[in-house]
């Protein structure tokens, strides 16, 4: 069982652009020609910041129209903010505020054997880095540039470094990169309290 921060980034490490758009993503590729069925299937709870989570609501015809739903995870979501927000009809939620570790044990205990995807921001995987949780990172790098925007990893992460497990082509527009977290406390800062990621 691992906790992975699994998402997509531009070549010059950028999740979206400064007004939360994924639109760049969608012209690289078909999901289902990446990693994503077998990574998902291997997910048993999620983590999600509120940022992501109210993308999922502004789109949600977007998503059906990709995925067949508007909420297409089966999976129980943990949706991390300092703020009250909706709640999607059919889907398994659990609104968290405070430290991510405290809903860590409760995702674990949902998980099972399977993983915990923490699906983005960049922030709210940085916060389980800091918290010592964060176990692999995958990246799928897409074949553009956006000059700026919401950034992957907004973390210094430097000692001891990520651990390359595997790099992997996928079509034209994506090159998967796989790392390890490495445990190592003393690199960590102390999380405190989490924010609208």
């Amino acid at each position: 069982m691992k906790t992975q921060f699994y998402t997509a980034t531009s070549l010059d490490g950028f999740l979206a652009t400064e007004d939360d758009s994924i639109d760049w993503l969608f012209p690289l590729g078909d999901i289902n020609d990446t990693g994503y069925p077998s990574f998902i299937a291997e997910v048993g709870a999620l983590a999600m910041g509120s940022s992501t989570y109210e993308w999922m609501l502004r789109h949600a015809h977007t998503v059906a129209a990709e995925t067949g739903s508007s909420w297409p995870y089966s999976q129980p979501t943990w949706v991390f903010s300092s703020r009250t927000l909706p709640s999607v009809a059919g889907a398994t939620l659990h609104f968290a505020r405070g430290s991510v570790q405290l809903a860590h044990a409760a995702m674990r205990a949902a998980a099972g054997d399977k993983n915990i995807w923490v699906v983005g921001g960049g922030d709210l995987a940085g916060q389980f880095y800091d918290a010592g949780l964060l176990d692999e990172i995958i990246v799928q790098v897409g074949s553009v540039t956006l000059g700026k925007g919401k950034p992957l990893f907004p973390r210094r992460l430097t000692s001891p470094p990520l651990q390359l497990a595997s790099v992997r082509q996928m079509g034209t527009g994506f090159a998967e990169l796989r790392y390890r977290v490495p445990k190592s406390p003393a690199s960590r800062t102390p999380n405190v309290s989490i924010g609208d990621a």
